[in-house]
């Protein structure tokens, strides 16, 4: 039974409220963490590169799915029925490690088949292949996951792959363990990465990833905007302009009915930007429309 004492009662509330201000969250906090390492950097104390792994630990919590993903038309994937000499030849050129697999309808995904799982019918009959046989089981998250907890999902799980499904639960996109460490450790080239991509991406909603080195005319052609190239040649040097200094990994800016986030940079120059069109003003963000 609770001290009925009113001396005793408002002590207790007292520390009560002490104790709840003591661990109150600090929303200052994760900045003067930043800070605090870049201090560091500018002394000598750490390399840059530890200072971009560290900071892009600190975003990925406030980075979700959709920000990265592939989006659905991108995805390459096997058919349910699909027979090995059908499917092989897209197996090998894609250089990818893991398919899913749809359903007749493209609708559904019902599995995962791993690349190292179709090397025995390189060199073995495949008459009898029942693709049911192979298939793992698939991962499914929602477009709005945050990257942090999903690469604690991938390891708790031992996945490497997810597909994406919006609020609907229709297929949106696919997400790779490689894509979230990306994140934080920067860009993983490797041998299948095609040096001469798109620069533009589009996903859902007016939502965009944009490589920085993007010509102005490509952007402009490609939203249907006339943006001046006299000064600056790619979209990441007028970023740049706009900020007024060189932006870290997560600075955002309104501009000229566009929004833009920085998803990937380093000390010299910013490599991928997240575009979104039409976005609302951004509540902290000075209007950058000139």
């Amino acid at each position: 039974m609770f001290d009925t004492d009113p001396g005793k009662r408002g002590a207790f509330q007292q520390l009560w409220q002490d104790i709840l201000r003591r661990f109150k969250p600090d929303p200052d906090a994760k900045q003067r963490l930043i800070d605090t390492v870049r201090d560091a950097e500018e002394q000598h104390v750490i390399d840059p590169d530890t200072v971009a792994m560290v900071e892009g630990a600190l975003l990925v919590s406030e980075t979700q799915v959709r920000d990265i993903m592939v989006p659905r038309s991108e995805i390459v994937f096997i058919e349910e029925h699909a027979r090995p000499k059908d499917f092989l030849p897209v197996v090998i050129d894609s250089g990818h490690s893991r398919f899913p697999v749809f359903d007749e309808k493209h609708e559904n995904v019902l599995g995962i088949l791993l690349a190292k799982d179709l090397l025995p019918l390189l060199v073995e009959s495949a008459q009898d292949f029942d693709i049911g046989d192979m298939m793992r089981p698939v991962a499914f998250v929602p477009e709005s996951k945050r990257l942090n907890i999903l690469l604690r999902e991938f390891r708790e799980r031992r996945n490497h792959l997810a597909v994406v499904v919006d609020e609907y639960g229709a297929i949106s996109g696919l997400v790779t363990i490689e894509d979230v460490i990306e994140q934080i450790v920067g860009e993983i080239d490797d041998e299948h990465d095609l040096a001469e991509e798109d620069n533009i991406r589009r996903h859902r909603d007016e939502r965009y990833t944009v490589k920085a080195r993007t010509p102005i005319a490509e952007f402009n052609e490609f939203f249907g905007v006339d943006w001046e190239d006299d000064d600056y040649d790619t979209i990441g040097g007028l970023v740049i302009d706009e900020f007024g200094h060189l932006p870290r990994r997560g600075e955002e800016l309104q501009f000229r009915g566009f929004e833009f986030k920085v998803l990937r940079a380093d000390r010299r120059r910013i490599r991928l930007l997240r575009v979104i069109r039409g976005a609302a003003p951004l509540p902290t963000a000075a209007d950058g429309d000139g």
